[in-house]
């Protein structure tokens, strides 16, 4: 399975600040929780890795 395999599962995502000042994402599907705690730098090194994802997809999506 990859990035580009379409799945039918349904799932919830929360994002936000711990009171440990670390980032979660936060991810429940089929009764699965799945808590990920983040260092700042690793957040934003995320965040950035979604920005140039979002750059990409808007490339494919003007070539079509």
């Amino acid at each position: 399975m990859g990035i580009n395999t379409e799945r039918d599962i349904e799932a919830n995502l929360q994002i936000g600040p711990t009171d440990q000042g670390m980032v979660r994402l936060f991810i429940e599907a089929d009764g699965i929780e799945i808590p990920m705690d983040f260092d700042l730098d690793e957040a934003t090194e995320i965040a950035e890795e979604i920005r140039a994802a979002i750059e990409a997809a808007r490339a494919i999506g003007k070539r079509r």
